[in-house]
């Protein structure tokens, strides 16, 4: 993973406040911006307190904080990761992860439905473009005999379909579920799937493109439920 140190992102606390507290909030917000990405090695300790001009047991407070929220992550001997970008995101992921899957299922499925019927009447030639280069790094995973390559790209292509949809807020939502959401993929993923599940990922973009939001949920609907049957098979269950 590669490392972000942007040294002109931070600024000196000021006074009257606790500085603890303003350096966990510059940090807070490196995060929240993307400055610091999800799944990359934040500056070490030294250089951070470089940058401020504080204290290292300030800096060592303040990454405490945002440790104990889920936001970052210490990985003794090698430094301190981002977790997460939002208190939301973690907040969500431990409460849906402890739940039946069949309730995680379900919560994908009212995301994603909504979206696809919102994609319908709101995708553009790029977001539809960007659909079929997804499914075609799908296809090409799933060929490759490749299960993380196609789990990224399903995640990436159900991603795309709710961020066409045009309401960032559902967006937002969908993204900050990604650990739940990609670990029902895992779950219910099949290299070898049936040519259905292939042709319903695809009548998907197509009832998109064409504007046609009820056969955009009904694909949807299509692929949730191909989901939930094949956890039920796998776990022995009548679907």
């Amino acid at each position: 993973m590669s490392n972000i140190w942007r040294s002109c992102m931070l600024s000196s606390p000021r006074r009257g406040v606790p500085l603890a507290m303003q350096v966990t909030a510059q940090f807070r917000a490196l995060i929240a911006q993307g400055e610091w990405p999800v799944g990359t090695r934040i500056p070490p300790e030294h250089r951070l307190t470089e940058q401020l001009g504080v204290s290292r047991n300030t800096v060592r407070e303040a990454l405490s904080a945002l440790v104990h929220l889920g936001l970052l992550e210490a990985r003794p001997g090698d430094g301190t990761y981002v977790r997460a970008d939002s208190e939301l995101q973690v907040s969500l992921t431990r409460r849906v992860a402890a739940a039946d899957p069949d309730d995680a299922l379900e919560v994908r499925a009212l995301l994603e439905h909504r979206g696809a019927r919102r994609a319908a009447t709101h995708a553009g030639e790029e977001d539809v473009a960007r659909m079929r280069e997804l499914l075609e790094q799908r296809d090409a995973a799933r060929a490759a005999d490749d299960l993380a390559g196609f789990v990224e790209a399903d995640f990436a292509f159900h991603r795309a379909v709710v961020i066409a949809g045009g309401n960032p807020l559902l967006a937002e939502l969908y993204q900050h579920l990604s650990p739940v959401i990609t670990q029902t993929i895992t779950d219910t993923a099949a290299l070898h799937e049936e040519r259905a599940v292939h042709e319903l990922h695809h009548r998907l973009v197509d009832a998109i493109a064409a504007g046609d939001p009820e056969a955009a949920e009904a694909c949807s609907v299509a692929l949730v439920q191909e989901g939930r049957d094949i956890l039920h098979r796998d776990r022995g269950g009548a679907a």
